[in-house]
């Protein structure tokens, strides 16, 4: 079975925006600064872009109040415009609430699945309420993010609340090493976890095994 290419998808949507008189708007789900930095330079020209900040996942309230602030500071240091930041209420306890029964998986499964569903979700019901024309997440710049579960989840919520969904996997076509670039340019904080205590623990695990020279 040939894989969905879904940047090639992206692309084509892109061309058929580009045909009306004016700039379609678009609700862009932004995770983090670094993730945001590439995305926003790509859609930019093509879309009138408002950034979207729900990560309920985030469930330490400093790194939250953190990457929000990093995500500030590079829309106003980059150049060009100054997209306008919409930060629904922040409710770690929907992450938990989520995440119920599902606290053993290891990263990239069910758990992360189920974060995906919620915060696409918000943004679906933040885009159809704010009269948008699409809405899509930074997300698929990861290469530690499953685009295909990201799309599937995406048309879904598409199909549910009528707001067409910009499928993507941005990573593609050199995004994440761009959004590597960007972030040494800007000097932008690069977490490495997600930002639940689940991928904190994770986090540790790894950087103690790399430390410790009897696992080399």
């Amino acid at each position: 079975m040939n894989k969905i290419n879904y940047q090639s998808l992206c692309d084509s949507i892109i061309s058929e925006a580009d045909g009306g008189q004016v700039k379609p708007t678009l609700l862009l789900h932004v995770c983090c600064a670094p993730c945001s930095s590439y995305v926003i330079e790509y859609l930019e020209d093509h879309f009138d872009l408002t950034l979207f900040f729900h990560n309920p996942n985030i469930t330490e309230t400093e790194e939250y109040a953190l990457r929000l602030d990093e995500l500030s500071r590079f829309v106003v240091e980059r150049p060009g415009k100054n997209f306008k930041i919409m930060t629904p209420k922040y409710d770690p306890d929907a992450f938990f609430g989520t995440a119920k029964g599902l606290e053993a998986e290891p990263e990239g499964g069910d758990r992360c699945t189920a974060c995906y569903r919620l915060r696409l979700e918000k943004t679906a019901k933040a885009a159809l309420d704010g009269g948008f024309d699409y809405f899509t997440t930074t997300l698929s710049v990861s290469p530690y993010k499953n685009s295909e579960k990201l799309n599937t989840i995406g048309l879904e919520m598409q199909e549910k609340y009528g707001v067409r969904y910009l499928v993507s996997d941005f990573k593609k076509k050199g995004g994440y090493l761009r959004s590597i670039e960007l972030s040494s340019v800007y000097g932008l904080y690069r977490q490495d976890y997600c930002g639940c205590i689940f991928s904190a623990a994770e986090a540790e695990m790894r950087r103690k095994v790399n430390s410790d020279p009897q696992s080399i």
